[in-house]
């Protein structure tokens, strides 16, 4: 008896049918789209020119160039990152540090930029930075002394504050001057302006005589006029 045997199929999986193989050419499809969108690349090379132009500025002072040499981050990059952690920690509160983040905003960089400052031999950086401490330190006297109790209670009022803080000593918007010479120094002005004195009997206040020339006066006893140059009766 002859057994006839039946071919055996195979069944033979094609890529096609493979979701994995699927979908990665679709999503590098998507991905390459996304980036060389046009809106996406002019974005791209604007956040670029950001983040060069903060990293000029920030080449400026020697320890952070000392901290990119030590730590092989970008001086840029890394002060975002800091500047974001930051953000976070102020904006939600975490942990209780929105105070003392805020508060060190506004005094460990400015401090630090001060004392260079103080060791330059120009002065035009003396006063800037003599302008923000006075603005600085009336501000924080506002706040300790008479807006504590209601401004502790504005949502996010530490964002604001850091946000005003730092719009106070930036070099690009010197919002220090711009206090000062609109509002404190208004007020200093007008408090030590002394009161114009008025004086009745001063001779520009009297009439003058037409026929002599000479002021006249008037004697409240005597009830008549009487010359500067006679004595009254």
């Amino acid at each position: 008896m002859i057994t006839q045997s039946r071919p055996c199929l195979a069944y033979t999986r094609y890529p096609r049918d493979n979701p994995s193989t699927m979908a990665t050419p679709q999503s590098q499809q998507i991905k390459n789209n996304f980036v060389n969108h046009p809106y996406v690349q002019q974005a791209s090379r604007a956040l670029q020119g950001q983040v060069n132009s903060l990293d000029a500025e920030l080449n400026k002072y020697p320890v952070l160039r000392e901290v990119e040499a030590k730590t092989k981050v970008p001086k840029a990059y890394g002060v975002l990152g800091l500047g974001g952690v930051a953000v976070l920690l102020i904006f939600f509160n975490l942990f209780g540090l929105a105070q003392p983040i805020s508060n060190l905003i506004g005094w460990g960089l400015p401090a630090y930029l001060s004392i260079k400052a103080l060791e330059s031999p120009s002065t035009n950086d003396d006063k800037q930075w003599l302008t923000y401490w006075i603005v600085y330190g009336t501000f924080n006297l506002i706040e300790s002394v008479a807006l504590r109790p209601i401004l502790y209670w504005v949502p996010f009022y530490f964002v604001f504050k850091s946000i005003f803080i730092v719009w106070l000593f930036l070099p690009s918007t010197r919002g220090a001057e711009v206090v000062y010479f609109n509002v404190l120094r208004r007020l200093a002005v007008n408090i030590n302006r002394p009161a114009p004195a008025y004086n009745s009997t001063s001779s520009s206040s009297r009439p003058v005589d037409v026929s002599t020339g000479q002021t006249t006066g008037f004697n409240p006893s005597a009830g008549s006029a009487f010359s500067d140059n006679t004595q009254p009766l």
